[in-house]
Protein backbone atom coordinates (compact mmCIF):
# COMPACT_ATOMS: atom_id res chain seq x y z
CA UNK A 1 0.00 0.00 0.00
CA UNK A 2 1.28 3.23 -1.11
CA UNK A 3 1.58 5.93 1.64
CA UNK A 4 1.87 10.06 1.14
CA UNK A 5 2.63 12.08 4.05
CA UNK A 6 -0.53 14.00 4.93
CA UNK A 7 0.16 17.53 4.15
CA UNK A 8 1.72 19.73 7.66
CA UNK A 9 0.85 16.79 10.16
CA UNK A 10 4.18 15.41 8.57
CA UNK A 11 2.20 11.60 8.98
CA UNK A 12 2.77 8.76 6.30
CA UNK A 13 -0.75 7.88 5.85
CA UNK A 14 -2.56 5.46 3.39
CA UNK A 15 -3.22 7.02 -0.13
CA UNK A 16 -6.27 5.06 -0.17
CA UNK A 17 -8.54 5.02 3.08
CA UNK A 18 -11.40 3.83 3.73
CA UNK A 19 -14.75 6.31 3.79
CA UNK A 20 -18.17 5.46 5.95
CA UNK A 21 -20.75 7.82 4.83
CA UNK A 22 -23.75 4.99 5.04
CA UNK A 23 -21.70 2.64 6.47
CA UNK A 24 -24.55 2.55 9.31
CA UNK A 25 -26.55 1.16 7.15
CA UNK A 26 -24.63 -1.78 6.07
CA UNK A 27 -24.51 -5.56 7.70
CA UNK A 28 -23.03 -4.08 11.37
CA UNK A 29 -20.84 -7.20 11.12
CA UNK A 30 -19.65 -7.38 7.50
CA UNK A 31 -19.00 -3.76 7.54
CA UNK A 32 -16.39 -4.49 10.91
CA UNK A 33 -15.18 -7.22 8.93
CA UNK A 34 -14.43 -4.82 6.15
CA UNK A 35 -12.99 -1.98 8.52
CA UNK A 36 -10.82 -4.73 9.82
CA UNK A 37 -9.33 -6.13 6.86
CA UNK A 38 -8.43 -2.77 5.46
CA UNK A 39 -6.74 -1.82 8.54
CA UNK A 40 -4.93 -5.69 7.65
CA UNK A 41 -3.97 -4.42 4.33
CA UNK A 42 -2.10 -0.92 5.23
CA UNK A 43 -5.61 1.19 4.84
CA UNK A 44 -5.12 3.03 8.14
CA UNK A 45 -6.54 6.16 6.82
CA UNK A 46 -10.48 5.77 8.33
CA UNK A 47 -12.89 8.93 7.68
CA UNK A 48 -15.84 9.66 9.20
CA UNK A 49 -18.29 12.20 10.26
CA UNK A 50 -20.99 13.05 13.03
CA UNK A 51 -23.34 13.56 10.09
CA UNK A 52 -22.95 9.95 9.16
CA UNK A 53 -26.12 8.20 10.63
CA UNK A 54 -26.32 10.81 13.21
CA UNK A 55 -23.03 9.21 15.25
CA UNK A 56 -23.92 5.74 13.91
CA UNK A 57 -21.35 5.36 11.67
CA UNK A 58 -18.61 6.96 14.17
CA UNK A 59 -20.03 4.12 16.69
CA UNK A 60 -19.65 1.01 14.00
CA UNK A 61 -16.08 2.14 13.90
CA UNK A 62 -15.57 2.44 16.98
CA UNK A 63 -16.34 -0.69 17.57
CA UNK A 64 -14.38 -1.91 14.76
CA UNK A 65 -11.01 -0.15 15.66
CA UNK A 66 -11.43 -1.52 19.50
CA UNK A 67 -8.15 -2.59 20.57
CA UNK A 68 -6.31 -1.24 17.51
CA UNK A 69 -6.68 2.56 17.83
CA UNK A 70 -2.56 2.88 17.53
CA UNK A 71 -2.69 1.75 13.94
CA UNK A 72 -5.59 4.29 12.46
CA UNK A 73 -5.52 7.99 11.24
CA UNK A 74 -8.76 8.74 12.62
CA UNK A 75 -10.49 11.80 10.66
CA UNK A 76 -14.08 12.87 11.57
CA UNK A 77 -16.21 16.32 10.49
CA UNK A 78 -18.29 18.56 12.82
CA UNK A 79 -21.45 20.10 11.15
CA UNK A 80 -21.58 23.57 10.05
CA UNK A 81 -24.51 24.17 12.63
CA UNK A 82 -22.46 23.09 15.35
CA UNK A 83 -19.22 24.87 14.22
CA UNK A 84 -19.57 27.67 17.12
CA UNK A 85 -16.39 27.48 19.53
CA UNK A 86 -18.35 26.34 22.03
CA UNK A 87 -20.20 23.88 19.82
CA UNK A 88 -17.06 22.51 17.98
CA UNK A 89 -16.28 21.06 21.66
CA UNK A 90 -18.81 19.71 22.22
CA UNK A 91 -19.40 18.45 19.18
CA UNK A 92 -15.80 16.73 19.14
CA UNK A 93 -16.34 14.90 22.50
CA UNK A 94 -19.61 13.67 21.68
CA UNK A 95 -17.89 12.57 18.50
CA UNK A 96 -15.25 10.89 20.74
CA UNK A 97 -17.60 9.19 23.15
CA UNK A 98 -19.21 7.50 19.56
CA UNK A 99 -15.29 5.96 18.50
CA UNK A 100 -14.37 5.45 21.76
CA UNK A 101 -11.50 6.88 21.75
CA UNK A 102 -9.68 10.16 23.68
CA UNK A 103 -8.38 11.38 20.38
CA UNK A 104 -8.86 12.40 16.32
CA UNK A 105 -5.83 12.53 14.00
CA UNK A 106 -7.43 15.09 12.16
CA UNK A 107 -10.69 17.33 12.78
CA UNK A 108 -12.83 19.09 9.92
CA UNK A 109 -14.85 21.33 9.28
CA UNK A 110 -17.84 19.50 7.38
CA UNK A 111 -18.70 22.88 4.97
CA UNK A 112 -19.00 26.11 5.24
CA UNK A 113 -21.79 27.71 7.29
CA UNK A 114 -22.47 30.75 9.57
CA UNK A 115 -20.36 30.34 12.47
CA UNK A 116 -16.95 32.56 11.40
CA UNK A 117 -14.03 30.36 10.56
CA UNK A 118 -12.37 32.46 13.60
CA UNK A 119 -14.55 30.56 16.07
CA UNK A 120 -14.36 27.19 14.58
CA UNK A 121 -10.72 27.68 14.08
CA UNK A 122 -10.20 29.06 17.87
CA UNK A 123 -12.01 25.73 18.86
CA UNK A 124 -9.82 23.65 17.18
CA UNK A 125 -6.37 25.20 18.03
CA UNK A 126 -8.23 24.50 22.14
CA UNK A 127 -8.82 21.09 20.76
CA UNK A 128 -5.26 20.87 19.95
CA UNK A 129 -3.78 21.78 22.70
CA UNK A 130 -6.25 19.64 25.27
CA UNK A 131 -4.58 16.20 22.77
CA UNK A 132 -8.31 16.00 22.01
CA UNK A 133 -6.79 16.13 18.24
CA UNK A 134 -3.59 16.44 15.96
CA UNK A 135 -4.24 18.81 13.17
CA UNK A 136 -7.29 20.01 12.01
CA UNK A 137 -8.75 21.24 8.61
CA UNK A 138 -11.70 21.96 5.96
CA UNK A 139 -14.41 19.46 3.41
CA UNK A 140 -15.92 21.00 0.56
CA UNK A 141 -13.51 24.88 0.50
CA UNK A 142 -12.97 26.35 -2.83
CA UNK A 143 -10.20 28.06 -3.80
CA UNK A 144 -10.90 31.39 -2.35
CA UNK A 145 -12.19 29.78 0.85
CA UNK A 146 -8.79 28.18 1.33
CA UNK A 147 -6.90 31.65 1.23
CA UNK A 148 -9.81 32.87 3.95
CA UNK A 149 -9.10 29.56 6.44
CA UNK A 150 -5.44 29.94 5.80
CA UNK A 151 -5.38 33.72 6.20
CA UNK A 152 -7.33 33.02 9.36
CA UNK A 153 -5.38 29.65 10.76
CA UNK A 154 -2.06 30.88 9.37
CA UNK A 155 0.64 28.94 7.58
CA UNK A 156 1.09 25.27 7.99
CA UNK A 157 -2.32 24.73 10.35
CA UNK A 158 -4.92 23.24 8.05
CA UNK A 159 -3.38 19.50 6.99
CA UNK A 160 -6.15 19.02 4.29
CA UNK A 161 -9.16 19.66 2.35
CA UNK A 162 -11.54 16.86 1.66
CA UNK A 163 -13.85 17.08 -2.03
CA UNK A 164 -15.84 15.91 -4.30
CA UNK A 165 -13.24 13.78 -6.64
CA UNK A 166 -13.82 11.70 -9.25
CA UNK A 167 -13.43 10.49 -13.05
CA UNK A 168 -16.45 12.56 -14.11
CA UNK A 169 -16.11 14.96 -11.45
CA UNK A 170 -12.17 16.93 -11.97
CA UNK A 171 -12.68 20.29 -11.04
CA UNK A 172 -10.69 20.54 -7.67
CA UNK A 173 -7.99 20.35 -10.63
CA UNK A 174 -7.85 23.86 -11.88
CA UNK A 175 -7.68 25.45 -8.73
CA UNK A 176 -8.33 23.54 -5.73
CA UNK A 177 -5.64 20.96 -5.96
CA UNK A 178 -2.78 23.16 -7.03
CA UNK A 179 -3.77 25.74 -4.19
CA UNK A 180 -3.13 22.39 -1.70
CA UNK A 181 -0.06 21.82 -3.17
CA UNK A 182 1.58 24.97 -2.79
CA UNK A 183 0.30 25.01 1.28
CA UNK A 184 1.34 21.71 1.78
CA UNK A 185 -1.96 20.71 2.44
CA UNK A 186 -3.64 17.20 1.40
CA UNK A 187 -6.16 16.67 -0.69
CA UNK A 188 -9.08 13.76 0.47
CA UNK A 189 -10.79 12.82 -2.35
CA UNK A 190 -14.48 11.18 -1.24
CA UNK A 191 -16.85 9.37 -3.26
CA UNK A 192 -14.02 8.65 -5.83
CA UNK A 193 -16.28 6.16 -7.75
CA UNK A 194 -18.98 8.92 -7.78
CA UNK A 195 -22.36 8.84 -6.55
CA UNK A 196 -23.79 6.07 -8.62
CA UNK A 197 -21.45 8.17 -11.40
CA UNK A 198 -19.09 5.06 -12.35
CA UNK A 199 -18.35 4.69 -16.31
CA UNK A 200 -20.60 1.97 -17.46
CA UNK A 201 -19.50 -0.76 -19.11
CA UNK A 202 -19.50 -0.41 -23.17
CA UNK A 203 -19.26 3.43 -23.18
CA UNK A 204 -16.20 4.88 -24.51
CA UNK A 205 -14.32 6.08 -20.94
CA UNK A 206 -14.90 2.35 -19.52
CA UNK A 207 -13.69 0.10 -22.76
CA UNK A 208 -10.25 2.90 -21.76
CA UNK A 209 -10.24 1.85 -17.86
CA UNK A 210 -10.75 -1.79 -18.56
CA UNK A 211 -8.15 -1.86 -21.51
CA UNK A 212 -5.60 -0.61 -18.89
CA UNK A 213 -7.07 -2.53 -16.08
CA UNK A 214 -6.69 -5.72 -18.05
CA UNK A 215 -2.66 -5.01 -18.77
CA UNK A 216 -2.26 -4.46 -14.33
CA UNK A 217 -4.48 -7.66 -13.75
CA UNK A 218 -6.80 -5.34 -12.14
CA UNK A 219 -10.26 -3.47 -12.14
CA UNK A 220 -11.86 -0.68 -13.76
CA UNK A 221 -12.23 0.56 -9.78
CA UNK A 222 -9.11 0.18 -9.14
CA UNK A 223 -7.15 1.89 -12.11
CA UNK A 224 -9.76 4.61 -11.17
CA UNK A 225 -8.19 4.86 -7.66
CA UNK A 226 -4.15 4.28 -9.12
CA UNK A 227 -5.53 7.63 -11.53
CA UNK A 228 -6.95 9.99 -8.84
CA UNK A 229 -4.17 9.17 -6.52
CA UNK A 230 -1.52 9.74 -8.87
CA UNK A 231 -0.78 13.09 -7.43
CA UNK A 232 1.23 12.12 -3.91
CA UNK A 233 -0.83 15.08 -2.33
CA UNK A 234 -3.99 12.91 -2.96
CA UNK A 235 -5.85 10.57 -0.80
CA UNK A 236 -9.08 8.86 -1.77
CA UNK A 237 -11.60 7.11 1.12
CA UNK A 238 -14.06 5.06 -0.94
CA UNK A 239 -16.26 3.15 1.26
CA UNK A 240 -16.17 -0.59 1.83
CA UNK A 241 -19.18 -2.28 3.79
CA UNK A 242 -17.93 -5.92 2.62
CA UNK A 243 -14.14 -7.48 2.77
CA UNK A 244 -14.20 -7.66 -0.77
CA UNK A 245 -14.60 -4.41 -2.00
CA UNK A 246 -12.06 -3.91 0.85
CA UNK A 247 -9.27 -5.85 -0.51
CA UNK A 248 -9.75 -4.91 -4.16
CA UNK A 249 -9.80 -1.37 -2.94
CA UNK A 250 -6.14 -1.78 -1.05
CA UNK A 251 -4.98 -3.67 -4.16
CA UNK A 252 -5.32 -0.52 -6.11
CA UNK A 253 -2.48 0.76 -3.21
CA UNK A 254 0.14 -0.77 -5.77
CA UNK A 255 -0.55 0.21 -8.87
CA UNK A 256 1.67 2.71 -10.49
CA UNK A 257 0.04 3.81 -13.89
CA UNK A 258 2.70 4.99 -16.72
CA UNK A 259 2.22 8.39 -17.84
CA UNK A 260 0.98 7.16 -21.54
CA UNK A 261 -1.96 5.34 -19.45
CA UNK A 262 -2.59 8.43 -17.31
CA UNK A 263 -2.89 10.59 -20.68
CA UNK A 264 -5.59 7.85 -22.00
CA UNK A 265 -7.49 8.26 -19.09
CA UNK A 266 -7.17 12.13 -18.85
CA UNK A 267 -8.46 12.14 -22.29
CA UNK A 268 -11.45 9.78 -21.87
CA UNK A 269 -12.33 11.91 -18.97
CA UNK A 270 -11.35 15.50 -19.65
CA UNK A 271 -11.78 17.98 -16.64
CA UNK A 272 -13.98 20.30 -18.38
CA UNK A 273 -13.86 24.21 -17.80
CA UNK A 274 -13.25 25.31 -14.11
CA UNK A 275 -17.02 25.85 -12.50
CA UNK A 276 -18.46 28.81 -10.86
CA UNK A 277 -18.85 26.84 -7.47
CA UNK A 278 -16.95 23.78 -6.32
CA UNK A 279 -19.43 20.73 -6.81
CA UNK A 280 -19.53 18.40 -3.70
CA UNK A 281 -22.88 16.59 -2.57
Amino acid sequence: MKKNIFGATGRAVAAIGQGSWYIDLADRRLAMDALQLGLDLGMDHIDTAEMYGSGAAENVIGEAIQDRRDQVFLVSKVLPGNASRRGTISACERSLRQLGTDRLDCYLLHWRGAYPLEETFAAFEQLQRDGKIRSYGVSNFDADDLQEALDVAGPGRLACNQVLYHLNERAIEHAVLPFCRQHDMALVAYSPFGHDDFPKPGTDGRRVLDDIAQAHDATAHQIALAFLTRDASVFAIPKSARAAHAQANAQAGSIVLAEEEIARIDAAFPRGEEPRHLPMI
